[in-house]
């Protein structure tokens, strides 16, 4: 029977081959869409997919999260939640039906309106899957989970370039969210052995309520937290400028999303699994942390070091405007994954309430810190999330150490010498490449010679997670 270790190696490496796949689709239609679409269009797109993604947490309620930290859930447990989140989809798209017309004043920009009700449909399309998609989850059944989002990302990228060849603005963005979620969802019922049955018995979901409704308002507010400046460069600074920001965030979001999703997949199951022995389940969270500060770092610093070149060469002259704001976030980029990590481990000791307030706590910051810096403009606020999320870093180390045990020494030597390495690397990169003027050469150059760099560092500094890596790549070729 294959090990915990090999299944986490397993999903570490299909996680990451999702991610890569998925980013690597997304970035070259992304490079498509955002030459045939204006600003205004991403400023349209970044004013209403919070409202999008509320609503399908509060659809979810939390119970992908709560299924997985069961034991053993049964076939019941996953029927209760199929029939709720369904009946939930429904009734959630009536009531924002009737609702959207309040964005439309909001922004004062009554297009906003009909936009609003079509990319709701994705709540209920959504309510088909949180089962299945708990199942595969659970069972660590990565390969099939990155198999399903592979190939509806492909699809719904060949979809929304498709409409925007076709002039149809705005609305091919949208169109693209919605076919991605529609084809995951047909491709998670294909994969997963699991249906649903006609029996209504909710006491599962009773049972579970007490965890996931925790789950649910944690991610409520994570997405609150990660779109205030879209909503507020929306309202207060235009469609154009809220299109600039909003595409060096989506930008810094497909670079460190790459290593969270990759980690994602297995942290959490892993960790519940090893819940019973401490020490284990420490010593895992440790080797998790060091890999993902291992890929973390160098990648968004990476992408910090070439931001200029990436968004003229990629996208155009025309998103110039959002060179800065992407410099700025990746910062915070590099520590998202590690903090999605230790909430994770929060999570795996059944703590959803400390995850809650935790999380509620950055939410209530991150908007009261951007109510008050609105009008010193976008710059000024990107900066200020920069810091908060750097803070909130250890914030969850001290929900952790409180946990685990998880000492500080500890915690720095996992993370800190990668962020050096990192950060070193990329200063001695852009002073050796200075001499190269053509943005088409500096970028390959730029790429190649940092991870050249990193490579030796790292060898020289005898990192074990390195020979780990190259190790498991090995077996696998």
């Amino acid at each position: 029977m294959e090990s915990l270790k090999e299944k986490t190696a397993r999903g570490l490496f299909w996680g990451g081959m999702n991610n890569l796949v998925m980013q690597f689709i997304g970035a070259i239609f992304g490079f498509a869409m955002a030459r045939l679409l204006d600003n205004a269009d991403y400023g349209m797109m970044a004013g209403i997919v919070v409202f999008t993604t509320i609503a399908t947490e509060l659809k979810d309620s939390g119970f992908k999260t709560a299924l997985t930290n069961e034991s053993h859930p049964e076939d019941g447990d996953y029927n209760a939640v199929f029939w709720f989140n369904l009946l939930m989809g429904i009734g959630l798209y009536v009531i924002l039906f009737f609702l959207a017309p309040l964005l439309g004043d909001y922004y004062k920009n009554e297009a906003v309106v009909p936009l609003a009700r079509y990319a709701f449909l994705g709540v209920v399309i959504t309510a088909f899957s949180t089962s299945q998609s708990a199942w595969l989850f659970k069972n660590l059944r990565t390969k099939q989970l990155a198999k399903a989002s592979m190939t509806a990302t492909l699809l719904s990228c060949v979809i929304g370039i498709t409409m925007a060849l076709l002039r149809c603005n705005y609305w091919s963005l949208v169109t693209q969210n919605l076919a991605y979620v529609f084809f995951n969802t047909l491709l998670l019922w294909h994969y997963s052995p699991w249906r649903p049955s006609m029996s209504w018995d909710f006491e599962p979901v009773r049972r579970m309520f007490g965890f996931s409704w925790k789950v649910m308002a944690t991610t409520i507010a994570t997405q609150i937290n990660n779109n205030v400046i879209n909503v507020l460069s929306m309202r207060h600074f235009g469609k154009i400028n809220a299109g600039n920001y909003y595409q060096a965030n989506q930008w810094d979001s497909k670079a460190y999303s790459l290593v969270q999703g990759m980690v994602s997949m297995v942290a959490q199951p892993v960790l519940v699994d090893l819940r019973e022995d401490s020490g284990r389940q420490l010593a895992a969270l440790r080797k998790l942390m060091r890999f993902t500060a291992f890929i973390a770092f160098p990648l968004l610093l990476g992408l910090r070091l070439v931001g200029y070149e990436f968004i003229v060469l990629a996208i155009g002259e025309k998103w110039l405007a959002c060179v800065p704001f992407l410099q700025i976030l990746c910062l915070s980029g590099c520590v998202m994954p590690l903090c999605t990590l230790l909430s994770n481990m929060v999570l795996s000791k059944g703590r959803s309430d400390l995850y809650l307030w935790a999380t509620l706590g950055l939410c209530l910051s991150q908007i009261g810190l951007m109510t008050v810096l609105w009008p010193h403009g976008l710059t000024v606020m990107a900066e200020a999330y920069v810091v908060l999320s750097v803070v909130w870093l250890f914030v969850w180390y001290c929900l952790v150490s409180r946990l685990t045990g998880y000492r500080l020494l500890d915690f720095l030597k996992d993370t800190v010498p990668f962020a050096l390495a990192a950060f070193g690397v990329m200063l001695l990169t852009g002073w050796m490449t200075r001499p190269v003027t053509a943005l088409w050469l500096l970028l390959p150059v730029r790429v190649i010679v940092a991870a050249m760099l990193y490579y030796v560092v790292m060898r020289l500094a005898g990192a074990k997670i390195l020979k780990e890596s190259l190790t498991y790549l090995k077996v696998k070729k």
